[in-house]
């Protein structure tokens, strides 16, 4: 609904200011810097930058303009500092090249950054070397779409991130592709957004990062190869569809981490070659339906605080552990599962099978309490203990079970 609202009011804004007139920046015209024609602009006015590179930086767009690149438009801040600041509302930048902000440790640079606006648009721009790309601030109704945002981090305190948005409202993050950052995209105290069709990949720490934001949408992104996927963390109302987590390796990675999250849907998705496809903490009220899990350590692993969650009609294929449970005790449920490594029976034919599943084995319980076991995992000891404990189990937990794991693995539903 609130995309639609937006929309509309892009629809009427542009109206309004149609009979605006045209600048242009280019090296031989009377314009030859984009602040000199941002001087002159009048509100609706549309400034167009023709081939070349600018050489400028700590530019302020403090009045409703479009200012449009062509292609080889090139504003280089000379790693001087922060390149455009966004003040006004109703601003759209378009179609340029943005680049060489420079490192700070004592200031979020920013490529561009937005601040306390409204109705903006930031679409199909090249940032490069950025520090910060795209930084968005108690701002709202927005639109982030079709960048590419590039930067060239080598440690985590030495870098920012791809897309930040902090106290916003009503923001469109969409079609973007970023990497080389600490965090692709990153919301903090971020409410009623959307986060859709975005690649984020190679980024030091996180694909995606959410912290205290709440009533979200993120679908169809694809997180892959950054230092630990994607992690959402206290937060609620986040729903999550149809994204691709994958080839997220190394000591404590994970397609995705949950942190004090509560009433969430996990749907849809396919975690793919993870350390852990995903890691729950302190998390209640989940429902995980219709997700892929594939080829990774551990397809999910759940640590403590973690009630009412619903893990069902997902297919666990090829994991080394489909499950780790750290307690006993819990009210969650795991029936209705496809489960690869399920060697039962179906003798009624009725696609179910007759016994139950526990797919938390003996050897996943001692890899989590002496990790270095793991140099085990391929010999006859794990098998037998394995086996022993199928046969008769006091180790595992006894109500972390399967009790109607289906036969062949499901399709991948539409939404």
């Amino acid at each position: 609904m609130y995309l639609r609202i937006i929309a509309f009011f892009y629809f009427l804004t542009s109206a309004f200011y149609l009979s605006g007139r045209e600048i242009i920046v280019c090296p031989s015209c009377a314009f030859t810097t984009l602040q000199g024609a941002l001087d002159d602009a009048d509100n609706g006015d549309i400034i167009s930058v023709q081939k070349g590179i600018y050489y400028e930086f700590g530019i302020v767009i403090s009045k409703s303009v479009t200012i449009r690149g062509v292609d080889g438009s090139i504003i280089d801040g000379g790693d001087q500092g922060e390149i455009i600041t966004v003040v006004a509302n109703n601003v759209t930048i378009e179609g340029l090249t943005i680049q060489n902000v420079g490192t700070s440790y004592v200031e979020d640079r920013a490529g561009i950054r937005v601040r306390k606006s409204r109705d903006f648009k930031i679409i199909n721009n090249h940032l490069f070397n950025t520090f910060f790309g795209i930084y968005l601030e108690h701002s709202r109704d927005g639109e982030v779409s079709g960048n590419i945002v590039v930067g060239n981090a080598k440690e985590e305190m030495s870098s920012g991130n791809a897309i930040h948005a902090w106290y916003c409202k009503n923001i469109l993050i969409s079609a973007n592709t970023v990497s080389r950052h600490r965090d692709g995209i990153y919301f903090e105290f971020v409410d009623n957004s959307l986060v859709k069709e975005n690649v984020s990949r190679q980024n030091l720490r996180y694909g995606l990062h959410f912290m205290f934001s709440n009533n979200d949408d993120y679908f169809n992104n694809r997180f892959s190869n950054n230092g630990a996927g994607v992690a959402v963390m206290f937060s609620k109302k986040i729903n999550m569809w149809e994204n691709t987590f994958e080839y997220n390796w190394g000591k404590s990675s994970y397609g995705l981490l949950l942190k004090e999250i509560y009433d969430a849907e996990i749907l849809n998705n396919v975690f793919q070659e993870n350390t852990m496809g995903i890691f729950v903490e302190s998390s209640t009220r989940i429902n995980y339906k219709h997700n892929d899990f594939k080829q990774n350590g551990w397809a999910i692993k759940i640590s403590g605080g973690c009630l009412d969650n619903n893990i069902s009609e997902n297919n666990f294929i090829s994991n080394t552990f489909d499950l780790s449970v750290k307690h006993n005790s819990n009210d969650n449920l795991f029936d209705g599962n496809y489960w690869s490594a399920y060697t039962g029976y179906d003798l009624d034919k009725n696609g179910i099978g007759d016994i139950p599943y526990r797919p938390v084995k003996l050897f996943n319980y001692i890899v989590d309490k002496t990790p270095e076991s793991m140099i085990l995992m391929r010999s006859l000891f794990v098998d037998l203990i394995n086996f022993s404990e199928k046969v008769s189990p006091i180790f595992t937990p006894k109500n972390v079970m399967d009790n109607r794991p289906v036969m062949t693995k499901y399709r991948k539903k539409t939404l």
